[in-house]
């Protein structure tokens, strides 16, 4: 069965870049992403490693452990890193899974044999702490990721799992927000100190609720 939003992530271990991992166990009590690749030596994942490694204090601010896939084993991600680190001048100090045999890219549904039955497909799944997953997003394999989008996901999955609130479109760190239509217009005051603005009794607009 596929594996859907809300779904718990399965658990595995494996060898990776830097040595053998559970992944519940490298998880711990943090967020997690996990984002797949077609293969080593590839351009587009050659880039978005790269970025990754930049972005990797970005990730760590929100308690995020990010972990990435590829089906060739691990003498070739460590070659392949070193082709990282030297053209996208920085350093990858995250792990990757050496999946050769298909076995976790199965689990996560990352193998498209419609697209191709040889390589992964190009997908992210972030999980929570609870182990459950709250977003799956696959791109086509020329397509590279954006990972501000990522974190820009992190930061509402985080903000909304801890309020009553839900994220416009485009919404951006330290914007308002929209109340849940569950929280009836005469109990925001209350719920929601900082006030609100009602354009429609369905649309009711408050200040980021944990911002200062």
């Amino acid at each position: 069965m596929a594996l859907r939003l809300g779904d718990t992530a399965p658990d595995f271990s494996a060898e990776t870049s830097m040595g053998k991992i559970n992944f519940y166990e490298y998880l711990g009590d943090n967020w997690g992403v996990l984002f797949s690749h077609p293969a080593d030596f590839t351009p587009v994942c050659t880039t978005e490693l790269g970025s990754v490694a930049k972005l990797k204090p970005e990730f760590e601010k929100r308690n995020v452990k990010v972990i990435a896939l590829s089906v060739d084993p691990v003498e070739s991600h460590l070659r392949w890193i070193d082709d990282i680190n030297e053209t996208q001048n920085t350093t990858v100090d995250y792990p990757i899974i050496a999946d050769p045999d298909f076995a976790i890219s199965k689990l996560f549904d990352f193998v498209h044999p419609n697209a191709s039955d040889k390589f992964t497909v190009r997908s992210v799944v972030i999980i929570s702490p609870d182990k459950k997953v709250k977003l799956m997003i696959t791109y086509p394999a020329s397509t590279g990721r954006n990972f501000d989008e990522i974190l820009r996901v992190i930061d509402s999955l985080q903000l909304t799992a801890n309020y009553s609130v839900a994220t416009p479109a485009n919404w951006k760190q330290g914007e308002d927000v929209v109340v849940l239509a569950a929280i009836k217009t005469e109990e925001i005051p209350d719920r929601f100190p900082k006030g609100f603005k009602m354009v429609k009794p369905y649309l009711r607009y408050t200040p980021q609720p944990d911002q200062k």
